[in-house]
């Protein structure tokens, strides 16, 4: 390999930052100041090599730690992993949350992106950009997992520590003291405040939320904590598959796949070493049901985890984490030193023999990177782009092994599996949608957050549980990715299969209702902005496609009727290709809501 480095150096602080991630530097190769005799062989350079996946957790350390990344932190970086700077380049462009040009220490995210824009998130930008001076860089942001209290803004002020502050929902004062004083702004309220059923009789998943202390392990366990995981023990690897196959579980995420099949695909491959990763990078605008579960109950994660790498064979496992969840990430990040130094993870948990550990990964903002092998490529230091399938994870996933990949929800009914037993499960929900399923309710509603409800509950059921609003236009199912329904269509029953014989989906949970206020020809092309931003650009359809379909709706806003018809049928002929042609879910899906919004509400009839 020519590794070719350019003769910026890095700053002390810069340095600093990177070191303390990686140790010092052993050699000149390595950027020590020391005699150039050495630089004539890289020492320990395939050693290095195999530590790439340490560069998105370097990238994140300068940033945090400087607020930009210049070219010579970033060939300090490089010349520590030994790899080409022209790659590393590529992977740092890729993410949002990252910048190569020079920008003040504190960036201030402000979500544009549905719920927010709903709620007045344009009169936000233009009022915060107006209050703060040229000390803090606005960012317009796509969702921030806030949508319960939207508008959402988000300060980070990079320094040694990074300092956070969130303002949701924001006003132009609040938003103004997160990015100015982080330090001084209101304190985020408890997870169980996005849970408007926190402490009711009757629930699974969010049984702890709101009545556990989070930080505490022992309150954990006093509230049937690490339960699962002795029975887990009790049953064997096979034993455990079984009872997730028998329970019906199916991937929360919107895909559906039977997780005991996933499972046991991986299980069973004699090539080794087995990995897990837990899918938390939530970006589906509309979505934030994994946040709450992270914040709320943060050992319940650990837990299960731990239980599904019993069951797979895996001792190493990653958690790939919102970098947009600062608050979610603390949490988890105390749960997990807790549990290790506990012994309920590393060598030994709870004298079993078995040996697992879970590592924290940040994502960077790259909607993307929530597509499971994208995820992979990111966890190991390129750029966040699928691959082409087969073959699949359970065979080659992360770093060429087999993986199973499952989000948070998903891990997270595991453990009511094991605690009451299969039937038991199998019994809440219908025959094919089965167990109790989290919605994510954000909108023209009064009481916004995350529910949960078993499968097969209606939709009307949900929204009067949210409060519905009189004036209601239309909800969106899914999320950027789903579809409209009608206000008469609230009977839709709320299963995999209810909402596909409806002709829409119901993606990871998400539903977001519209009233007459909400200008729904705004909402689509700020849709197709989210799907042109957030497109990897790997394939043609989806590169092109997403940047034909925002022009023509941008276009179709300026005329109706008669005027647009040659523009309704382009969107649809680029959608259909999109659909066919693309090769993972983003380009497949990126014309579902325009093409609902089209057929089912008139939008611009």
């Amino acid at each position: 390999m020519d590794l070719h480095f350019g003769d910026s150096k890095p700053t002390d602080e810069e340095r600093a930052a990177v070191d303390a991630l990686l140790g010092p530097p052993e050699s000149s190769w390595e950027g020590a100041d020391r005699s150039d005799a050495d630089l004539r062989w890289a020492r320990g350079g395939r050693e290095a090599r195999d530590r790439r996946d340490l560069l998105l957790p370097g990238l994140h350390a300068i940033n945090d730690r400087i607020g930009w990344i210049s070219e010579g932190a970033l060939g300090y970086l490089c010349r520590r992993l030994t790899v080409p700077p022209a790659e590393a380049y590529g992977v740092t462009t890729f993410y949002a949350m990252f910048s190569v040009r020079p920008r003040p220490a504190t960036v201030l995210h402000v979500c544009t992106d549905l719920a927010c824009t709903a709620a007045g998130a344009s009169a936000l930008c233009a009022g915060v950009e107006e209050g703060l001076g040229p000390g803090v860089h606005v960012e317009r942001s796509p969702c921030l997992g806030l949508c319960e209290r939207a508008p959402a803004a988000l300060a980070i002020r990079a320094g040694d520590p990074v300092r956070t502050a969130v303002a949701a929902p924001a006003t132009v004062r609040t938003a103004v003291l997160a990015a100015t004083a982080p330090d001084s702004a209101a304190e985020e309220p408890s997870a169980a405040t996005a849970v408007p059923q926190a402490g009711q009789e009757g629930l699974t998943l969010l049984q702890r939320v709101g009545v556990v202390d989070p930080s505490s392990l022992d309150d954990y366990r006093a509230h049937g904590g690490y339960t699962a995981l002795r029975q887990a023990f009790a049953l064997g690897p096979a034993g455990v598959i079984r009872e997730v196959t028998d329970s019906g579980l199916v991937g929360r995420g919107g895909a559906a796949f039977p997780t005991g099949r996933k499972w046991q695909a991986t299980a069973s491959q004699p090539d080794r070493p087995h990995y897990l990763v837990c899918n938390a990078d939530e970006s589906e605008p509309g979505t934030f049901k994994d946040r709450v579960l992270m914040e709320g109950d943060p050992y319940a994660l650990v837990e299960a985890m731990t239980v599904a790498a019993y069951a797979i064979g895996a001792h190493r496992g990653f958690l790939y984490l919102r970098g947009e969840y600062p608050r979610a990430t603390r949490r988890i990040q105390h749960a997990v030193d807790q549990a290790r130094a506990r012994g309920l993870l590393g060598d030994d948990i709870l004298g079993q023999g078995f040996a697992f550990d879970i590592e924290i990964r940040r994502g960077a903002g790259a909607y993307i990177c929530g597509e499971e092998t994208a995820l992979f490529n990111s966890i190991e230091g390129y750029r966040g782009e699928p691959r082409s399938k087969p073959p699949f994870p359970v065979e080659k996933g992360l770093f060429g092994r087999p993986t199973v990949e499952n989000n948070v929800e998903t891990l997270v009914n595991v453990l009511p599996i094991l605690t009451m037993g299969a039937p038991a499960y199998a019994a809440i929900g219908t025959a094919r949608s089965t167990g109790p399923k989290l919605f994510c309710v954000s909108g023209s509603v009064t009481r916004p957050g995350v529910y949960e409800l078993p499968f097969g509950a209606t939709l009307g059921e949900l929204l009067q549980l949210a409060g519905v609003q009189d004036d209601l236009r239309a909800v969106l199912l899914g999320g950027a990715a789903g579809g409209f329904v009608r206000p008469d269509e609230l009977g839709i029953p709320l299963t995999f299969e209810g909402t596909r014989e409806a002709g829409t989906t119901l993606g990871s949970g998400v539903v977001m209702a519209f009233d007459g206020t909400v200008p729904l020809p705004r909402l689509l092309l700020r849709i197709a902005e989210f799907f042109r931003d957030e497109s990897c650009g790997q394939c043609v359809p989806c590169r092109v496609g997403t940047v034909r379909q925002e022009e023509a709706l941008r276009r179709i806003a300026e005329r109706t009727g008669a005027g647009a018809a040659d523009d309704i049928a382009l969107l649809r002929e680029v959608g259909r290709a999109m659909r066919d042609a693309s090769i993972c879910g983003l380009g497949q899906t990126a014309w579902n809501a325009v093409e609902s919004a089209i057929d089912r509400l008139g939008a611009y009839a």
